[in-house]
């Protein structure tokens, strides 16, 4: 009784600390949340939500949309396939199976990769590589690589070792061990992992445009640094049609490929 009121108490000092760190948090932002819900406030807010309707759907700018979206897929795919075969290749020492010092240097390389975000990603590799949609590609590649990698080890060190022993033991050499006994077990997972990146990727390639990565991400910010808002609007319409699109397509790839 005393061990289950001492585990009681514990949870109540952290959920305590936690809402005294939340009380602190707005204190210390000192966000006006109350100038949000003034008549002014909501007069403005109501003006700039209309200047972005109707939206701009002449011709020639549906054309610059409908590019920026294939350029903004294309860097979604090549950089998710990148990343792919970059985390397998970083999975199989991430997982142990080339060594200790080979496992914690290649799960010291996954953690910076992923630990750098996108955005930052981007920026550097603008001034690495230059303004573009290669820079786009070349960041989220790096990132994904990352965040791959560690869920392909981590499916990897949960798969059963028995039929790739059994494999082993029957004189087979390592790769075809790997491919016959590991592989399949892995696979499904994998190409979920990499599936559900792939649809974090279309939106994250539509925001780096902002950094100069191409796509429309550089469409949006070139219509709002304009002041473009109907032609603002459609680029985001454009987004949450695209993202939709690929939602479905990756749902509907995993449910074939059973994964």
């Amino acid at each position: 009784m005393s061990r289950r009121a001492g585990v009681s108490g514990g949870g109540l000092l952290v959920v305590g600390l936690l809402l005294a760190a939340v009380v602190g948090s707005f204190r210390w932002l000192e966000m006006p949340f109350a100038a949000l819900f003034t008549a002014t406030a909501v007069e403005e807010a109501g003006g700039f939500v209309a200047r972005f309707f109707p939206p701009d759907l002449s011709a020639g700018f549906l054309a610059k949309v409908g590019w920026a979206a294939l350029e903004t897929l294309a860097i979604s795919l090549v950089s998710t396939l990148l990343a792919a075969v970059g985390g397998a290749v970083l999975a199989l020492p991430a997982a142990g199976r080339h060594g200790v010092l080979a496992r914690q240097g290649a799960r010291f390389v996954l953690n910076l990769l992923r630990s750098v975000p996108e955005l930052v990603w981007a920026t550097l590799m603008v001034l690495a590589a230059g303004l573009g949609p290669f820079a786009g590609t070349l960041a989220l590649a790096l990132h994904t690589t990352g965040v791959l990698g560690r869920l392909f080890a981590e499916a990897l060190e949960n798969s059963s070792p028995a039929p790739a022993d059994a494999l082993a033991g029957a004189g087979a050499p390592a790769l075809a061990t790997f491919c016959y006994g590991t592989l399949p077990l892995v696979a499904p997972q994998w190409l979920a992992y990499a599936l559900y990146r792939w649809e974090m990727n279309i939106r994250m390639a539509a925001i780096l445009g902002f950094v100069g990565a191409g796509g429309l991400g550089a469409q949006l910010y070139f219509s709002l640094s304009l002041f473009q808002e109907a032609q603002a609007s459609t680029v985001i319409i454009a987004m949450l049609a695209m993202a939709v699109v690929v939602d479905g397509a990756s749902a509907w790839l995993r449910r074939r490929a059973g994964a």
